[in-house]
């Protein structure tokens, strides 16, 4: 089964896009407030991405797809280091990821914003080598 990452490397892109803007942008400008909040939906929505996709791809190494199905975000991941589709360290910054996300459905601040910014570069990395892993695992 092929499974399609068009999206979430689309997602990845605009958030490239978003982080360089935001960058570039005066902190004190409303500009800047815009590409923050854009960046950090693109981390939000990214990394719910990532999890359904992972799921996707682990559903051939399970006896059922119900089974998969069943996991939580970071027991997805923990089996991605069992299948070897990721390594130990990127799932220790993958369930960080998602404690820093669990966080931002209880305190949309400047301070959780800035935390997740500081993120932001190993995790499009981290995200792009997962959609990497992804579409090898369609070509084997």
């Amino acid at each position: 089964m092929k499974i399609d990452t068009s999206y979430i490397e689309r997602c990845i892109a605009t958030l490239d896009k978003a982080l360089t803007l935001l960058k570039k942008a005066n902190p004190e400008s409303i500009d800047y407030d815009m590409y923050r909040s854009a960046c950090i939906k693109e981390f939000e929505i990214i990394l719910e991405q990532s999890g359904k996709l992972l799921r996707k791809s682990l559903k051939p190494f399970f006896h059922s797809a119900n089974a998969v199905d069943q996991l939580v975000f970071k027991e997805v991941f923990r089996h991605a280091v069992l299948r070897n589709i990721i390594n130990p360290e990127a799932c220790e910054r993958w369930l960080q990821y998602r404690d820093n996300r669990n966080s931002t459905a209880h305190d949309y601040g400047i301070n959780f914003a800035e935390e997740t910014l500081i993120l932001l570069p190993q995790f499009m990395a981290d995200a792009t080598d997962l959609t990497k892993a992804i579409v090898n695992l369609n070509t084997e």
